[in-house]
């Protein structure tokens, strides 16, 4: 849900259609409600509903489809475009929103995106933590996750990173066994990534620390959803030159990172820092866990 032009056909189409940023110049406005199925991790479908937001489709969704809109809803994503001159309207429509959510669809989780964060002037925080303060107050007791984005940076992965994660069942099983595999691999991280998306679906650190216990190796706090972002661009740029993209190592001065496969719907990096672990070791453990990750992630999505 937002107001027309807000963006979400934009980071839709970057997301699950794996286009650049560069290409969404040409994306034309939604016409009413536009339903996509997407597949996300094999077996479970994600019902996607980009909602035109010109004021005659709202006014719809809010009266004559409010049944239709807001029943059965997993989550609602609302976004609010930064520098909008309308932020009255965009209140009242998203209050309006929030009580046919309550209706319908009590149980949902709510994200609000703070968009086009690009189009602010540095330092961007004192804005995003004004508008949050902002939408917050307009929420009321609904507890929601307030997020900033962009189309051209990491912040948009980041996001939506977080949202399908409240959607995978048991997604806490997942980070234990990374946990168990990260220390069989003497790694300093783990991350398993969605093979289509690049999502993050389930780190080995479960803490938010950005410090690993080992050592005192300081790890970037954007590193999930930057090593999304840069993988998405390198896959696009195989496909350019009709390559298709399978698999990368890096062995750099500092640190190893291996990315592999780790079940047909799942990619899997890890990270060490010790310089005498081989990479040739990194990929038997990899192969050695396929088939126990395989196994979780069918009872993940059965359960």
């Amino acid at each position: 849900m937002g107001a027309s032009g807000s963006g979400k056909t934009s980071m839709r189409s970057l997301i699950f259609s794996n286009n650049p940023a560069s290409l969404t110049a040409r994306l034309g406005a939604t016409i009413d409600v536009e339903q996509n199925h997407v597949r996300f991790l094999g077996d479970l479908i994600l019902n996607l509903w980009d909602c035109g937001g010109q004021d005659s489709f709202m006014d719809s969704y809010l009266t004559t489809q409010r049944g239709t809109i807001f029943k059965q809803v997993g989550v609602m994503i609302y976004v609010f475009d930064v520098e909008s001159r309308e932020m009255a309207k965009d209140l009242e429509y998203y209050r309006d929103c929030m009580a046919g959510l309550k209706q319908y669809s009590p149980d949902a989780a709510v994200f609000l995106l703070i968009h086009k964060m690009d189009l602010v002037r540095e330092p961007r925080q004192p804005t995003f933590l004004k508008k949050k303060q902002e939408l917050e107050e307009a929420s009321g007791d609904t507890g929601v996750s307030v997020l900033p984005t962009s189309i051209y940076d990491e912040s948009l992965y980041k996001a939506w990173s977080n949202i399908v994660h409240t959607l995978i069942p048991n997604a806490s099983i997942l980070s234990k066994h990374l946990n168990t595999f990260a220390s069989a691999c003497s790694a300093t991280e783990v991350i398993l990534f969605e093979r289509t998306t690049f999502l993050v679906i389930a780190t080995s650190s479960q803490s938010n620390t950005d410090v690993t216990d080992g050592d005192n190796t300081e790890l970037d706090g954007k590193r999930y959803e930057r090593t999304s972002e840069l993988i998405k661009a390198f896959k696009h740029s195989c496909l350019r030159v009709r390559e298709e993209f399978r698999s990368l190592e890096m062995e750099l001065y500092d640190f190893t990172a291996v990315l592999d496969e780790m079940t047909r719907n799942t990619y899997v990096m890890i990270i060490v820092h010790d310089p005498t672990i081989e990479i040739a070791a990194l990929r038997l453990n990899i192969r050695l866990a396929r088939r126990k990750f395989e196994e979780l992630q069918s009872d993940s999505l059965t359960s």
